[in-house]
């Protein structure tokens, strides 16, 4: 097997440390022994943003929220299916990811990060949200593996009581609350229906081919 070869390390505002890695044409960014992110798994990051877009359907322009870069492919596809007069609010907490798509994943990231429907914040997504006040179409997260501040403790607020309210505030009426986890969590699906949205939890596969592990994406939609 090629090795694994280490080519960055990245501090996590208020958190650990993250690691760029590549082998052979793939690369993976790990946080402690968890691999966050793969190029060869991409299709639930893909499927966020797609069936995102498809419960918008007939909104004229929507105006999307991402929590979350990664390796780029939510943000992709997102732009796939965006018609031109679509906009995309991209918020990154950690620089050197954004410093990692214009340099050793340049190629992966394939120039989304200079479409002039993006406009790019490197903070934190939390603020972001606080900020905003039916701005929105939709929001998708995409900062930890699940609903609980993995990369950084302080992003369990965004999955609190709380922090869902207020993520509905930023919503427009009928706007989308999208979240991406690793694995199922029964109880986060409980908080956001006291939180009053109407929630599909969706199983989709890790990899375009619909192989690999199951994933989770739960669409909070907001009355």
């Amino acid at each position: 097997m090629t090795p694994r070869e280490l080519i960055d390390t990245a501090p996590v505002p208020g958190g650990q440390e993250l690691k760029l890695y590549r082998r052979g044409a793939d690369h993976m960014i790990v946080l402690d022994r968890n691999e966050l992110m793969s190029s060869r798994m991409s299709g639930s990051e893909k499927a966020l943003a797609v069936m995102t877009l498809e419960r918008l359907k007939g909104r004229k322009d929507p105006h999307l929220l991402i929590g979350g870069y990664g390796m780029g492919f939510t943000l992709r596809a997102a732009l796939a299916e965006l018609g031109q007069g679509g906009r995309v609010t991209l918020v990154e907490l950690v620089p050197k990811i954004i410093a990692w798509a214009r340099g050793p994943m340049a190629e992966l990231a394939a120039g989304c990060l200079d479409d002039p429907r993006v406009r790019l914040i490197e903070g934190d997504v939390a603020a972001e949200i606080a900020s905003a006040r039916g701005s929105y179409d939709a929001i998708l997260l995409d900062v930890d593996n699940g609903p609980d501040g993995l990369t950084a403790p302080a992003n369990d607020r965004l999955y609190s009581a709380g922090g869902l309210a207020i993520a509905k505030a930023a919503l427009k009426p009928g706007g989308i609350l999208a979240i991406w986890s690793a694995a199922p969590d029964a109880a986060f699906t409980r908080r956001l229906r006291d939180a009053g949205f109407l929630v599909d939890e969706v199983a989709v596969k890790a990899r375009d081919n619909g192989k690999g592990p199951r994933h989770v994406i739960w669409f909070a939609q907001k009355r």
